[in-house]
């Protein structure tokens, strides 16, 4: 039985990498092991519609804004609309006072949103802007929690850090959950993400997860 056991692993990790046909496939969380989370808990927050974030927001590993260099911010029914190709290398912007990002806080926890075309503080912007996150290295799998989420939908963008796109997946319906998302054959080739949506009471993101400890190490 012994002598078997290598045999076993590689069936096992062979068989996990082609059950994603896609470029990127939405999967349990709880399938993927991360090193790194982000929770956004030692930020400076408010109730009610929050604190704005001045700028791009840096946190270790990762960068958060509202869209990607290249990019073209629009508005469509009251939320942000990103359209164009992101440019090389991949470089995350912030967006004008009043209309990027904002950490809100919970009942116990802090948690990161995008305000809307309607802009900060009025409380129909909240939740409804992209959120752009770029890491500093290379991904082959994510995962994040939506707070919020009222079986509307979101998209979300995964690009290279060339800027070239690999996929754009519609999650919905949407609910406060936790959401993984897997590379084909875990290519670690995801630099960056662009979370967009269209929910009635707009989302918030909290625990981003990174580094995948089962597909990189």
């Amino acid at each position: 039985m012994r002598h078997l056991l290598p045999a076993l692993l590689v069936i096992c990790f062979a068989s996990q990498a082609m059950a994603c046909a896609a470029p990127v496939c939405q999967v349990p969380q709880a399938e993927l092991s991360f090193g790194r989370v982000i929770t956004f808990d030692d930020l400076p927050s408010s109730p009610g519609v929050g604190r704005e974030v001045e700028g791009v927001l840096d946190q270790p590993g990762a960068q958060f804004g509202e869209r990607f260099a290249g990019q073209l911010l629009l508005s469509e029914g009251g939320f942000d609309r990103i359209e164009g190709r992101a440019l090389a290398p991949l470089s995350v912007l912030a967006g004008q006072t009043g209309q990027s990002l904002g950490v809100m806080r919970l009942t116990q926890t802090s948690v990161l949103q995008g305000y809307g075309p309607q802009g900060f503080p009025n409380v129909d912007a909240i939740g409804e802007g992209a959120v752009a996150i770029l890491f500093d290295r290379d991904q082959s799998a994510i995962g994040l929690d939506i707070r919020g989420g009222e079986a509307g939908m979101a998209r979300v963008v995964f690009l290279r850090r060339d800027g070239t796109e690999i996929a754009a997946l519609e999650v919905q319906p949407l609910a406060e959950d936790s959401y993984g998302f897997r590379r084909n054959a875990a290519a670690p080739d995801i630099a960056g993400i662009l979370i967009l949506n269209r929910d009635p009471q707009g989302i918030a993101l909290d625990n981003i997860r990174f580094d995948g400890l089962d597909l990189l190490g």
